[in-house]
C-alpha cells in the first residue's frame, strides 16, 4: 500500500501535550497516533489504528493457531448477569453502570466472564462438546478515578479476552498451559521483553493467576525476582514464617513513659536514651506498630481494621487491597477514629483491639464483634517481644510477648516488599523492579459457571458444573508498552512487525528529477509488496521532513535527496541510526534485505 504525506490525515506536534507525563503518551499524540477525546479517553488516528491492527493480528494468529475461536459481544450489557455473580457491586466504582430509558440496568463491560458462560450455556450440554476456547478482541470500560500514562492506564480501551470451558481440573490445567504458551508465542513475536509472575486474581476470582510483566521504569506494578527463579508480582508475595519462639523465661511487660514519642523514629531513640538494654540497642524492628486502615465492603458497610506489623515496616496499601479484596481500603479518618476513643492515636497497642479487647464477643456464628478487629504480620509470631503503645498518651509497654500478652485475629500480607528480603520458596533473596501488566491469566474454576448455572452431562449421564478459566491481554496497553520501549529523544522507532508503514520515503529537494525519482521508487516498492509511507510535501524542508520521519517511527526510511545527483539513494535504519548510500537501481533491493532483516526473516 503506498500512501502520500500530502493527503493523509496526519498532522505532527512539536511541543509535548501539557497531561503528558510518560514517553510512550507524549510521543504517541505529537507523531499523530491518538488524540485525547476525554480523560483516559482517546481517538485513534489512521497510523495508530495502523499499528494497532497489526498487534491484533499478531494476537489473532496465536489464538486461532492454539485452537480458539473468535466471537464478538457488544459493550453495554444488561445488569443480571453481574447481579447473579455478585460483581455488579463486588466490582467496585470503576464499574460504569447506567441506564435506559424504560430504568433497565445496564454496563459498560470492563470484562465479559458472564456473557461468555452464558453464551456457551445456552448451545453446550454435553462432556462431548468440551474442552472449547473462546475469544474477542474488545473495546472495555473501567471508570478510573485517576487515569494516567495514556494508554497504559485508560478509561477505555482495547482487549483480548479469552475463555476456556473443560469438564474437570485436569482438562484446565491443559488449557491454561495451552493460553500460556501462546501467550509466550505473541509477546515473543511482538518483540516485548516480558516476565511471567504469580498473583492475585482481585475481583475476578478463581485459584491461580499469572500476570505477564513488561519490566519498565513507569509500571504501576511491583514484582519481584530472585536469583533461584522465584518471580511474582509484590501483591502475591508471602511472608517466610519464623518459627515460634520459645515464651517461658521472658521478662514481664512493662509499661513506661515515652513523652513525644508518636512516631517509631522517636519511640527508638527515647528508649535507646532511657532504657537501653545490655546486648544490643532498641531497632526499629523492635517494635510493633498498629496501623489502622478503613475497608469499605461492596454493601456499603464500613469497618475499621487494625494491623500490626514491625515498626521498620510500612503498610503497602496494594498488598492490603489485595489481602481484603473485593472490599476498598483507605486510611482511617479523623472521623472514624473519632468513633473508637479506646484508639490513641500514636500509642494504639493490642489491649483494647481483637481478641485482646476487654469487652470481645463473638456473634451466633462465633465470628468476633463489638471490637475492631485485629491482624497481624506473619513474622509476628508467638514468642517474639515487643515495645508497642499502651493507650494512653506518653506510654509504651515494653516486652509485650505474642501468644502471652496478646493475640490477633489472623495474619495479613500488608506489609511492603523490600530489595534484599528471602524469597518465599527459599531461592534467594528478592530484587525489585517495575512493570506495565500487559497480560493476565486466571484459572477461574467453577465460580460464574456455579452462579450462572453452566453446566454439562458427563459420560454417566450425571450434571456437571464446568470449570473455566480466564485469560486477558490488554492490546492497547501493549502498543504503548511498544512505544515506550521503542523510542529515543527524537521519536518512536516501532519494530518492522507492527510498524504502521514498512518504509518512508522522503523527498528532500526541490527538483523535479528527486520528487520523479522518488514517485518511481515508491512505485516500485509498492509492487515488491511494501507498505509505503512518501512524504511528497513540495513546500516542506528537508529538515521538518527529517524530523517528522524520526518522530513517527517507521522502521526504514529511503531518502532521496541531494545523493540523486551522483545516482544515489540513502537508506536509513530508524532503530540503530545505521545509514548507507546505496544505487537508485540498487534501493529497492536494498530495502527489501533490510525489512526482512528486521523482521528476523534474512535468507527466507
Amino acid at each position: 500500500m503506498l500512501r502520500n504525506v500530502s493527503s493523509f490525515f496526519l498532522r505532527t506536534l512539536r511541543e509535548d501535550p501539557a497531561d503528558a507525563e510518560v514517553m510512550s503518551h507524549k510521543l504517541l499524540v505529537r507523531a499523530g497516533y491518538i488524540r485525547r477525546t476525554a480523560p483516559g479517553i482517546y481517538t485513534w488516528m489512521p497510523l495508530g489504528l495502523r499499528v494497532l491492527r497489526k498487534v491484533e493480528d499478531i494476537v489473532r494468529e496465536e489464538m486461532d493457531r492454539m485452537g480458539a475461536q473468535e466471537v464478538h459481544f457488544p459493550a453495554l450489557i444488561p445488569a443480571e448477569p453481574y447481579k447473579a455473580t455478585n460483581r455488579w457491586d463486588e466490582y467496585g466504582p470503576t464499574l460504569f453502570k447506567l441506564r435506559d430509558r424504560k430504568e433497565g440496568d445496564y454496563l459498560l463491560a470492563p470484562t465479559h466472564e458472564e456473557m461468555f458462560t452464558l453464551l456457551v450455556k445456552d448451545l453446550y450440554s454435553s462432556y462431548k462438546d468440551l474442552p472449547l476456547a473462546l475469544y474477542q478482541i474488545q473495546t472495555k470500560y473501567r471508570d478510573e478515578a485517576r487515569p494516567r500514562a495514556g494508554l497504559i492506564r485508560g478509561r477505555e480501551f482495547v482487549m483480548k479476552d479469552a475463555y476456556s470451558f473443560d469438564i474437570d481440573e485436569e482438562g484446565l490445567e491443559a488449557s491454561y498451559m495451552a493460553e500460556r504458551k501462546a501467550y509466550q508465542a505473541i509477546f515473543d513475536r511482538l518483540g516485548l521483553e516480558y516476565v511471567i509472575v504469580s498473583a492475585m486474581s482481585g475481583a475476578m476470582g478463581g485459584s491461580r493467576s499469572e500476570e505477564f510483566l513488561h519490566p519498565s521504569p513507569i509500571g504501576e506494578d511491583t514484582f519481584v525476582r530472585s536469583p533461584g527463579g522465584y518471580a511474582a508480582n509484590a501483591e502475591a508475595v508471602t511472608t517466610p514464617v519464623p518459627e515460634a519462639l520459645p515464651i517461658d523465661g521472658l521478662p514481664e511487660p512493662a509499661v513506661l513513659p515515652t513523652p513525644d514519642a508518636t512516631t517509631i523514629e522517636a519511640l527508638v531513640d527515647y528508649a535507646n536514651a532511657n532504657y537501653p538494654r545490655e546486648d544490643r540497642p532498641w531497632e526499629a524492628s523492635d517494635t510493633l506498630k498498629n496501623v489502622v486502615v478503613a475497608l469499605t465492603h461492596p454493601t456499603g458497610e464500613r469497618e475499621l481494621l487494625v494491623i500490626g506489623l514491625p515498626g521498620d515496616r510500612e503498610v503497602d496499601m496494594k498488598r492490603v487491597e489485595a489481602s481484603v479484596s473485593p472490599a476498598e481500603v483507605e486510611m482511617a479518618t479523623p472521623a472514624d477514629l473519632e468513633k473508637h476513643p479506646e484508639l490513641v492515636v500514636g500509642y494504639i497497642g493490642p489491649q483494647v483491639i481483637g481478641p485482646n479487647a476487654p469487652t470481645r464477643v463473638t456473634d451466633e456464628d462465633g465470628n468476633p464483634s463489638g471490637s475492631i478487629r485485629y491482624l497481624l504480620d506473619p513474622r509476628v509470631v508467638d514468642g517474639t517481644m515487643w515495645i508497642t503503645g499502651a493507650n494512653a498518651v506518653d506510654t509504651h509497654v515494653f516486652s509485650f510477648v505474642k501468644g502471652r500478652d496478646f493475640d490477633g485475629d489472623g495474619t495479613i500480607e500488608a506489609a511492603e516488599v523490600r530489595e534484599g528480603d528471602p524469597a518465599p520458596d527459599g531461592s534467594g533473596p528478592l530484587h525489585l523492579e517495575r512493570g506495565i501488566e500487559i497480560g493476565h491469566i486466571f484459572q477461574l474454576g467453577r465460580k460464574y459457571a456455579k452462579a450462572l448455572g453452566l453446566t454439562v452431562l458427563d459420560e454417566n449421564g450425571k450434571s456437571q458444573i464446568v470449570t473455566m478459566g480466564s485469560y486477558g491481554i490488554g492490546i492497547s496497553r501493549v502498543l504503548a508498552a511498544l512505544a515506550e520501549s521503542n523510542c529515543d529523544e527524537r521519536g518512536l522507532a516501532w519494530p518492522a512487525q507492527i510498524a504502521p508503514f514498512d518504509v518512508h520515503v522522503l523527498a528532500t529537494g526541490k527538483g523535479e528529477e528527486i520528487f520523479g525519482t522518488a514517485e518511481q521508487l515508491c512505485a516500485e516498492l509498492d509492487a515488491a509488496g511494501l507498505d509505503v509511507l512518501y512524504d511528497d510535501r513540495a513546500k516542506v524542508s528537508a529538515g521538518v521532513k527529517f524530523a517528522d520521519s524520526e518522530l513517527v517511527g517507521i522502521p526504514i526510511t529511503l531518502v532521496v535527496g541531494r545523493g540523486l545527483a551522483e545516482g544515489k539513494v540513502e537508506i536509513r535504519d530508524r532503530a540503530s541510526g545505521e545509514r548507507v548510500e546505496v544505487a537508485v537501481g540498487e534501493a529497492v533491493g536494498a530495502v527489501r534485505d533490510l525489512h526482512a532483516r528486521l523482521l528476523g526473516q534474512e535468507g527466507k
